[in-house]
């Protein structure tokens, strides 16, 4: 069954739906890869716990002000020259982090490049992907395409992870020191980022907008406030709930719980790789049953049912007593934790009228990556002080038990329309 529900929707993909597949395939590889070393590369080079996180909260910040600024340009420039330029800022700022020490240095690259501490999408790439993939496939398909390529990028941060943490294991094992182990994988993530580029380059223009419509649905869902009308209260309620959400999952980046496990339990990152390989894989996983709940329980339901005890789950973590029994809880947690992005997603689609999911969508996603770029930023100070390592998980816990019901409060009677014709 697994295989025939592959076959179905991929084997009709065009050449450039097939390539857009390999570079969300190459990008999340290398966002995967990083997250995993990056704290203990950042820490190796000299920096403070406390400068380690304001570097990643301005990576963040600045990653979603220039895919704001790329994004809003793609369809009157060229989604190919603006998916080119994304890959080579990845590429830069790769290099810089892999030959600079100066924290300024690191800062500007950090904040004008694209570099991904958390392992999931940043920069301009993932609007644009998907504004050209709907344009390659067919209606009918589109949706199972978006699911497999969602599936795809957990995966390739899945083995990112694992192949992050095996590089570095490789080059201690000859005697390199580890620092420079984890300027490994950053070049590697610098060399991606080419790839990337090289990948982009062959896009045809059969990916481009080609009407006026088109060109004007991405740019309208990065326009702000004028892209909605009738649905603007509701989007900025959602906007409002998924930026807490959001901040309370920065606590415990991919980065960060790395890191932590580092210094409660003196993990290598070698095992940290393997760790968060079978984490993603079974996340990847778990977004695909999503919908199959959903069609029966409902979004709200399925979004809060499976999300809230993944957060007490998340509280769990810091507590247990051995190694195991915290990669156990962990992975119980990421077992269910990612059930709520495609609910999400639809919700949103759903609640909204037609003409203005282009803008409901780009709103809610930058709300998300401004609430998740703060947090690093107090996770810095915590992670210097010994007693309080723990702290980010009952944190991140918290807000988004708190998260979970304020949502159901608010839109448990606001039913998407195929929910309302059962």
């Amino acid at each position: 069954m697994f295989a025939l529900s592959l076959d179905n929707p991929l084997r009709r993909l065009t050449p450039d739906g097939r390539l857009l597949f390999a570079t969300r395939f190459v990008r999340l590889f290398a966002y995967g890869a990083l997250s995993v070393v990056l704290v203990f590369y950042l820490v190796g080079l000299g920096l403070s716990e406390s400068r380690t996180g304001l570097l990643l909260t301005a990576t963040l910040v600045g990653d979603t002000v220039i895919s704001l600024f790329l994004t809003t340009r793609a369809d009157r420039l060229g989604r190919r020259r603006i998916l080119i330029l994304g890959a080579m800022l990845m590429a830069a700022a790769g290099i810089v982090f892999a030959s600079a020490r100066n924290w300024w240095l690191l800062l500007l690259a950090g904040t004008i490049g694209v570099i991904s501490p958390s392992g999931h999408e940043v920069g301009p790439f993932l609007s644009i992907e998907q504004a050209a993939l709907s344009h390659v496939v067919t209606d009918r398909a589109r949706t199972q395409v978006f699911a497999w390529y969602t599936l795809a990028g957990s995966f390739a941060t899945a083995l990112g992870a694992l192949a992050g943490g095996s590089v570095t294991r490789a080059l201690q094992r000859v005697s390199i020191e580890p620092v420079s182990t984890y300027r490994g994988v950053v070049i590697l993530y610098a060399a991606l980022g080419l790839v990337l580029a090289v990948l982009f380059s062959r896009l045809s223009r059969a990916a481009e907008a080609a009407t006026f419509s088109e060109r004007q649905a991405l740019r309208g869902a990065f326009a702000g406030l004028s892209g909605l009308h009738r649905s603007r209260a509701v989007v900025m309620k959602l906007s409002g709930l998924f930026a807490l959400d959001s901040f309370g999952g920065g606590f415990v980046i991919q980065s960060f719980a790395a890191y932590w496990f580092y210094l409660r339990f003196g993990v290598d990152p070698a095992t940290l790789g393997a760790i968060f390989f079978w984490a993603n894989i079974l996340a990847g996983i778990s977004a695909l049953l999503a919908a199959r709940i959903a069609r029966r329980f409902g979004l709200i339901n399925t979004m809060v049912a499976t999300h809230l005890p993944s957060n007490v789950l998340l509280i769990m973590v810091p507590l247990m007593p051995t190694l195991s029994w915290a990669i156990a809880v962990l992975l119980v947690r990421f077992s269910i934790s990612q059930m709520d992005v495609p609910t999400r997603q639809s919700y949103v689609m759903a609640v909204v009228t037609p003409e203005e999911r282009s803008a409901a969508g780009g709103i809610t996603a930058v709300a998300r990556t401004v609430g998740a770029a703060i947090s690093p930023l107090f996770v810095g100070f915590m992670f210097a002080r010994p007693r309080l390592i723990n702290l980010p998980f009952f944190i991140a816990g918290t807000l988004k038990i708190v998260y979970d019901l304020l949502l159901y409060r608010a839109f448990v009677k606001v039913h998407a329309p195929e929910e309302l014709r059962r």
